[in-house]
């Protein structure tokens, strides 16, 4: 198996004996050399300082006074922004540990950015070991935006970012579709190409097919329960379904904003036109192994998961939805 998603920084952390993340020091000054924080030529002596100092000492404190000092109120935000995530991380003995807070108690002021980087390195802890490309790919879902198109009687889903860039000729039909750069190239993974996914999984530049009864919501399933399994130490299976009738919605979680929406409105019997039905790309039916960890009023019933798009066909998961949203008494303690 090769390496993946290397700008995850996942080299630069050590791991405890029970397979978290522990932070350290190169991996705090990462986010000392984002653009933000690099005080730019005029900055200030205060800055200039005090970035110099964590270089030397990410770790070091920072207080409130520190931060006011710095002339640039934008880089005082910057700052404050940057302190409070790095602090958060430090009070805890994982990053797996951090996130969950996160997930439990919101996020507050953490720049989405910060907290979908997090995402991004415990969901490659997660996965370390899957052989199967499709597998990860799917994963990306949790940290990164997809657009979504019907491309040939399927539902293709791309890297939002990716394919940000708008081609006054485009050099296929995918890329017309999409409105993807001449430039980038774009490959639906399958069975046949998957296998160039290690040496370019950095670039996010693979598209999924999500069509319902395919390998794409399968691969999805397979990247939520470990996640579960990994941030919340609890065995799951995970099944991907094909179609919203007799579903018996005990239990629901919304994997995203639109979802959870549309699932709130069946729980309550509302009537949902079909303009909003067809916003549903997916939909999972979640098992415990364990049954006991459950609600004692959900106990032993399947749970179902929710997977839908904006109306600008734009897919944004929330895995911190499956952190928060199950029906499970005793969560694992994350530290």
């Amino acid at each position: 198996m090769s390496d993946f998603w290397v700008s995850s920084g996942h080299h630069l952390l050590d791991r405890e004996q029970g397979g978290g993340l522990l932070v350290t020091d190169e991996f705090l000054k990462l986010y000392l050399a984002r653009p933000e924080m690099i005080p730019p030529a005029d900055a200030c002596a205060v800055e200039r300082t005090l970035h110099a100092t964590l270089l030397a000492d990410p770790r070091i404190p920072v207080s409130a006074s520190d931060i006011a000092a710095i002339a640039d109120p934008d880089a005082r935000e910057n700052w404050q922004l940057m302190i409070a995530f790095r602090d958060h991380l430090l009070r805890h003995k994982t990053l797996e540990g951090a996130y969950v807070e996160l997930a439990r108690n919101g996020v507050g002021k953490i720049p989405p950015l910060f907290v979908n980087q997090l995402v991004h390195v415990i969901l490659r802890n997660a996965l370390d070991g899957i052989e199967d490309a499709r597998v990860l790919r799917a994963a990306e879902m949790f940290f990164r935006a997809q657009r979504v198109t019907l491309h040939e009687g399927s539902l293709i889903a791309a890297d939002e970012e990716t394919i940000g860039g708008i081609n006054a000729a485009p050099v296929t039909p995918l890329v017309s579709m999409l409105g993807i750069p001449a430039e980038a190239e774009i490959d639906i993974i399958n069975r046949d190409n998957a296998d160039s996914y290690w040496e370019r999984s950095d670039q996010f530049d693979m598209a999924l097919d999500l069509t319902a009864g395919r390998e794409g919501f399968d691969a999805l399933a397979q990247a939520m329960q470990r996640w579960i399994g990994h941030v919340l130490g609890i065995d799951v299976t995970i099944e991907a379904l094909t179609q919203l009738s007799e579903v018996d919605l005990a239990w629901y979680v919304g994997l995203d904003a639109d979802a959870t929406k549309l699932g709130d409105m069946l729980w309550h019997g509302e009537d949902i036109d079909e303009t909003a039905m067809s916003r549903v790309v997916g939909l999972f039916r979640l098992n415990f192994r364990d049954p006991s960890v459950m609600l004692d009023n959900v106990r032993g019933e399947p749970v179902y998961l929710i997977l839908a798009m904006t109306p600008e066909m734009t897919i944004r998961m929330k895995p911190q939805n499956l952190v928060t949203g199950l029906p499970v008494r005793h969560l694992e303690a994350v530290s």
